[in-house]
C-alpha cells in the first residue's frame, strides 16, 4: 500500500482545522497530514498538538519561529 503525506500550511485557523485534519485521515490508513502553521495567534497550533495527542501516528506538526 502506498502512503500520502497531505502538507496543510496554516495561519490562523482554528475554525477549520480540526475538520481538515478530520476530512484528511478519512480518506484511508494511507494518508497521514502534516501541519505547518506560521505561528497562529488565534491558537490553531494549540488545538493541533491536541489532536496529535490522539491519533500521533497520522498527524505531524511544524511551527515556523520568527
Amino acid at each position: 500500500m502506498d502512503t500520502c503525506l497531505v502538507i496543510i500550511p496554516t495561519y490562523n485557523e482554528i475554525e477549520n482545522i480540526h475538520s481538515i485534519i478530520d476530512a484528511v485521515l478519512k480518506q484511508g490508513a494511507q494518508f497521514s497530514v502534516l501541519i505547518v502553521d506560521d505561528n497562529s495567534p488565534d491558537g490553531t497550533g494549540e488545538i493541533v498538538k491536541i489532536l496529535q495527542q490522539k491519533d500521533s501516528k497520522f498527524i505531524y506538526y511544524n511551527v515556523k519561529e520568527n
